[in-house]
């Protein structure tokens, strides 16, 4: 049973970072004829239509007092800034390097969890952050050779990964007492309601789009959003949080690889040592602490029994 288990677990891991690494490459696709507010208003539709059915299957238990208003502010962080800034910095630079960029999002979260949450700031934290900003700076000097355009799509890469960091410290209290799906179907509704006013351009885009973006503007809500996260969800009720989190570092190298077999895009030359400097960063930190750090990501997919999470993000 034990077998059984960790082999469907596996299985589940590599879905949700396949799908993952795909959200990058079908960003950059959708995006040129869907708008960043528009398109995040369609993916959040999609997603909060397919979480709300599981939360409705599973009848979850909602988030109520503080623990609504941690789900709110992670949903207009999370669901809702993050989207927006993803989907307009994948406008200006590849699928490759933008899954580079706001991978670094795990080392603001240990900082701002070192501060926020009084977690601490051990000193293999503050060495791989200062990896991982090495790295950043390498990332963008190689898009600095591309124009203003491209640096301000670093900088949008880096301003979704801030927010999901927030968000991911701001909903911890949350998860204590109520599950995952719970507080991030409430979070993606907050985020979608938060984008309305898109309403109108998305149904003059969607009217001039073709048929594909729209489906691929959907496959984001179905795919990386609603199956992504369940399948985190399945995999880390089964296996160690510890070694689940670490699979999370192939989405990068998995959205390179995807860009350039589907768009025929190459990162620039300096993105590569870049990248690689900031996922060893993210490693360096992470690997101090297993509860601290292996992922309030990882904490954020976790279901929650009995009002305890059993897991160790975004």
């Amino acid at each position: 049973m034990r077998r059984v288990g960790t082999s469907s677990a596996t299985v589940a891991a590599a879905i949700s970072v396949l799908l993952w690494s795909s959200a990058f490459v079908v960003i950059r696709f959708a995006g040129r004829e869907l708008a960043p507010g528009p398109l995040a208003l369609a993916r959040l539709l999609v997603a909060s239509v397919a979480l709300g059915a599981v939360v409705a299957v599973r009848r979850e238990r909602l988030p109520r007092g503080r623990a609504l208003l941690a789900a709110v502010a992670a949903g207009l962080l999370w669901f809702g800034l993050y989207n927006v800034a993803l989907n307009a910095a994948e406008r200006r630079i590849d699928a490759g390097t933008s899954a580079l960029l706001v991978n670094t999002a795990p080392v603001f979260v240990a900082l701002l969890a070192g501060f926020a949450l009084r977690e601490g700031l051990p000193a293999r934290l503050l060495i791989g952050c200062v990896v991982s900003f090495a790295g950043v700076g390498l990332i963008a000097a190689g898009v600095s050779r591309h124009g203003a355009t491209s640096i301000w799509g670093a900088v949008l890469c880096i301003v979704a990964a801030v927010a999901y960091a927030v968000a991911m410290v701001v909903q911890k209290p949350a998860l204590r007492e109520y599950s995952a799906l719970a507080v991030t179907w409430v979070a993606c509704l907050v985020a979608t309601v938060a984008c309305l006013p898109f309403g109108v351009e998305l149904v003059g885009e969607v009217g001039r789009a073709r048929a594909s973006d729209v489906l691929w503007s959907v496959y984001l809500g179905v795919g990386p959003s609603a199956i992504g996260f369940v399948a985190w969800a399945f995999a880390l009720a089964r296996t160690d949080a510890g070694r689940l989190g670490v699979t999370t570092y192939l989405v990068p190298p998995l959205s390179v690889l995807l860009g350039w077999i589907a768009l025929g895009e190459t990162p620039p030359l300096l993105a590569l040592p870049g990248g690689c400097l900031c996922l060893l960063g993210v490693a360096v930190a992470r690997g101090l602490s297993a509860r601290a750090l292996i992922g309030l990501r990882t904490r954020a997919a976790a279901p929650v029994r009995a009002g305890r999470n059993t897991g160790p993000r975004s």
